[in-house]
């Protein structure tokens, strides 16, 4: 059960993160006012997608292909996102395209691509209805979703706007990796967090 719009989030996340990928992007913008405002997050990566059919089961919470879960007997991660957004006066929405191999060549015997795949999940939340669940450590789950196993780049964008000033910035997986020296031991993972709370408590400036 997901307690919070950063548990959501982060599930669909993972999702994009273990879809091999490439690169995944995660947008988050949140605009607040005095009835609430609205939160709206994007997850998209170019990983290897999925035809109407597959996203037709994705979206059914009895349905699991019992491989990221296996003690799982459902899945609730894009069904539980669907019924949040719903209830909370929001909505969604989802586009994939399923990989398809590459032809051996064309007629005169020029390589052709793959055609593009990817998935790209977006939902949008009413911050003033009484059902929309707390946003939650937003830093936090920047920092889980960077340290996830997977692609070589996580592009994350983040725009927040109140009364007060407006929070805007972009940070990059490779960048990131780069300046601390990598992301994998005790001290870096301590920087990073520390880092990713800091954009957000300069707001406005």
């Amino acid at each position: 059960m997901h307690f919070t719009l950063m548990d959501l989030v982060t599930d669909i996340a993972q999702n994009g993160i273990e879809s091999g990928a490439d690169v995944v992007e995660l947008e988050l913008r949140e605009t607040l006012n005095a009835s609430g405002g609205e939160f709206r997050f994007t997850v998209k990566d170019n990983g290897k997608g999925m035809t109407a059919a597959e996203l037709k089961l994705a979206q059914d919470p009895f349905v699991t292909d019992g491989v990221k879960h296996p003690g799982r007997k459902v899945g609730l991660g894009l069904p539980f996102l669907i019924q949040t957004s719903e209830q909370s006066g929001g909505g969604w929405k989802i586009d994939s395209e399923k990989r398809q191999q590459a032809p051996s060549g064309t007629t005169d015997g020029t390589p052709q691509a793959a055609k593009a795949s990817g998935t790209t999940v977006s939902a949008w939340f009413n911050l003033g209805n009484v059902d929309t669940p707390p946003v939650g450590d937003i830093p936090g789950m920047f920092r889980t979703s960077l340290l996830f196993e997977g692609p070589a780049e996580m592009v994350i964008k983040r725009f927040r706007q109140t009364p007060e000033g407006i929070t805007d910035y972009e940070i990059r997986k490779t960048e990131l990796v780069d300046a601390l020296g990598g992301i994998e031991d005790v001290q870096s993972i301590i920087l990073l967090d520390r880092y990713l709370r800091s954009l957000e408590e300069h707001e406005g400036d």
